[in-house]
């Protein structure tokens, strides 16, 4: 199999879960390397940023399914918190306490 390179993200790099599921489809990366970087990155995130391995999973494959849905950026997705390049938007910091205050009282 030949390694080829398939972009990433602004502030993320390619995780090999997400690279491996895009290089077995030739129509969902076709679809990826079309997304902007700054997209591409909120695919990343939006991957990475979830805590038990079944719920990666399931975005690895949704990344694929929802770009050949032609979809250029995660549903509902606040956007990526890790981007230092830009402050976060007081909308995206109210979802984010909402977010700490539900775990808090889990």
């Amino acid at each position: 199999m030949v390694n080829k390179k398939i972009s990433g993200g602004t502030v993320h790099k390619m995780p090999p879960d997400l690279r491996k599921a895009l290089a077995s489809d030739k129509a969902a990366l076709a679809l990826w390397e079309d997304i902007t970087p700054l997209a591409r990155n909120e695919w990343i995130c939006w991957t990475i940023f979830v805590k038990k391995e079944e719920t990666r999973k399931e975005h690895v494959k949704r990344v694929i399914s929802e770009l050949k849905e032609g979809m250029r950026r995660p549903c509902c997705w606040i956007g990526c918190i890790h981007r230092s390049d830009k402050s976060i938007s007081r909308s995206v910091q109210y979802v984010l306490e909402r977010r700490s205050k539900k775990r808090a009282h889990i």
